[in-house]
Order: C-alpha cells, then structure tokens, then sequence
C-alpha cells in the first residue's frame, strides 16, 4: 500500500489555515508540536495559539538535536498528554524527532517546515542519531504538509543553497537505483524515478531564480524537495533520492563528524559520483558552485584525507545496497585520483 500526505498547503499566509485544515482531517483535538532552535519556538508559540483559539488543546516541547534521546523525551510527553498529532515545526532536527516519535507511538504526524534544506519534509524516513544507524530509518508519512513561506523565506541562505544539493543528489540516486535493477534485479518504480528525476531537474533549470534567495526561489526548492519525499512514499524507501552521494555523505560524518550541512555534503558527493555514472559531473559542480554551495574539502571544511577516507569506506554504510561503487567500494588511489579530477581536493 502506498501512504502518501493527503494535503498540502504552500504558500504565505498558511498558518492561519491550519486550525481549519487540521479539523478537516478529524484527527483529534489534542495537538503535541515539536519545535527546534530560538526562531521556531517562536513560530511555534504562534501556531499553538492561533490553534488554541481555534479550540485545539496544544502543548509543545523543544528538541535539541535529532538524537535518539530527543525521540525518547517526545514520546514521554506524548504519552503523558495524550497527544492525537504530533506536529514537527522547525528544520531538519525538529521534524524528524516528531517524524519519529509519531512511529513510536502510533501517532499521526503533520510535517511543518520552516527551512527548505532536505527532503525529509515530505518523505516516511528519519535521520536520528544514537539508534545504531549512519542512514535514514523508517518512520512514518506526514498526513499533511504546512509550509507557510512567511516563515521558511526567513531561514538562512546557506539551508535554501543546501536543499538544492539534496535535490541534485537525485540525479546520481535514481542512477545507482537503475544500475543495481539492472545488474542485481531489484525493485525498480519508475514513476518514482521519474519523480525524482523531475525534482532535481526542477533545481537544475531555475537555479539563477534560486540565486536571488527570493520567495520564489524557496517555494522552487520546497517545491522539489516535497516532490523528492512523494517518491520515496511511492517507493517504499529512499532509493529514489538516496544513492552513492549519500553514503559518501555518511561516511563523511563518521569521519569527520558531520562537518557540513547535509544538503552540502551530498552536494560534493554528486559531483564525484556523476563523474564515476559518465555524465556530466562539470555542470552539476558549476551550479552548485554560482550558487554559494561548496564544492571542495576546504569548503566543506575537511581534510582531503577524510575526503579520501570516506570514499574508501562508503560502500560499507548500506552493503546491501548496490550502487556505482560496487560491493568492493574505491581504493585509496582511485578515491584519491576521483577527488583530484572533479576538483573537491586539490
């Protein structure tokens, strides 16, 4: 069965519909939201009042981090108050520790994304540290969208820049997905590809709009961004958004600590693994590049040893899935000769 959101709302001005909206769905009427940082508490603070007035009982609580131990402390209170929805209101961290928690407890999950820097907002994964796991897990699909552009025109530049690296990632993603159905026999949705092929081509032909970081260029990237996520719904995982450039961006974060925003760290990973799939790596680096996104080491703020370090072991993050780097993933001297020939190290 494929579970996709049954709304979703874009544009400003949003969060005034969402108490009618959310009535409309009949899904209860005690409402737990999930904030993150100092802006989003404040976001936050507004919609639980506009769906106080509206008669919804609403508590919220603030997360820190998207670590195993935030989901816990959500869960608690969800429990203790009863919550019917669990609404994840903020950026990446917020939204998957609600995505989460709305799995743990059999809840249902509204996505409320207040930065356009990747496609969780849409998508039935979550990216939770602690739980053993370097890759996304499953949680559960939003049942509604939110995405009020008053709110996510405000966040940086740099997470506007960083979700259009997640979306180009698509590019290489759908690739190894086909190579590994071609070679390996394994599921392969190509509506869903198509889908996020359209995402990421969606980025590609509007990136000087994008450039001006106008309210047009966000409503472009979350545009892309919720497309990406609808695909991996119909998918039934993240292989149409998810390839080699991820698991170079996983490795990356166990070496180095997660040195960059996700959205950049795949980024660079799509530079090299378009290189490795033939196609046309200069491109995709030139966009990235005009945009303000990094596309070397010392832009990501790495050594070229943990560049070369990661692409060494990024086959090993996710064994069973197959990609362009093969099951025996990349010596040292090809990792070495592929980030000096797409320009990432010098």
């Amino acid at each position: 069965m494929i579970d996709l959101p049954r709304l979703i709302l874009i544009g400003s001005g949003i969060r005034y519909e969402v108490g009618d909206k959310i009535e409309a769905l009949g899904i209860g009427r005690k409402i737990l939201i999930v904030s993150g940082s100092k802006d989003t508490r404040v976001y936050a603070k507004e919609v639980s009042d506009m769906l106080s007035d509206k008669g919804f009982d609403v508590s919220f609580i603030n997360v820190k981090s998207s670590s195993i131990e935030e989901v816990v402390k959500v869960v608690d209170v969800s429990k203790e108050f009863k919550a019917d929805a669990i609404i994840g209101l903020g950026g990446g961290k917020a939204i998957d520790v609600a995505k989460y928690a709305a799995r743990q407890t059999g809840k249902t999950f509204i996505s409320f994304p207040t930065a356009p820097s990747h496609d969780g907002i849409a998508s039935p994964f979550a990216s939770i540290k602690g739980i053993g796991e370097v890759k996304s897990v499953e949680a559960v699909t939003p049942l509604a969208i939110f995405v009020d552009l008053d709110y996510i025109v405000r966040s940086p530049r740099r997470l506007l820049i960083a979700g259009v690296g997640d979306l180009i990632a698509k590019f290489t993603a759908v690739l190894d997905w086909r190579l590994a159905h071609l070679l390996h026999n394994e599921y392969y949705a190509e509506y869903a590809a198509s889908l996020a092929i359209h995402s990421a081509k969606h980025v590609i032909s509007s990136w000087r709009r994008i450039r001006s970081a106008s309210i047009d260029s966000y409503r472009i990237v979350v545009e892309g961004l919720i497309s990406s996520g609808v695909a991996m719904c119909i998918a039934g995982s993240t292989r149409p958004a998810s390839g080699s450039e991820h698991l170079f961006s996983h490795a990356l974060d166990l070496v180095a600590n997660y040195p960059a925003l996700h959205g950049e760290q795949v980024g660079v990973g799509t530079i090299m693994m378009a290189y490795l799939h033939g196609r046309n790596w200069r491109k995709i680096r030139y966009i990235l590049k005009a945009l303000g996104a990094p596309t070397s080491a010392k832009e990501l703020g790495v050594s070229k040893e943990k560049i070369i370090e990661a692409l060494t072991i990024a086959h090993k993050i996710r064994p069973e899935r197959y990609t362009i780097l093969g099951r025996d993933g990349l010596s040292k001297e090809a990792a070495e000769n592929l980030a000096a020939v797409t320009k990432v190290i010098d």
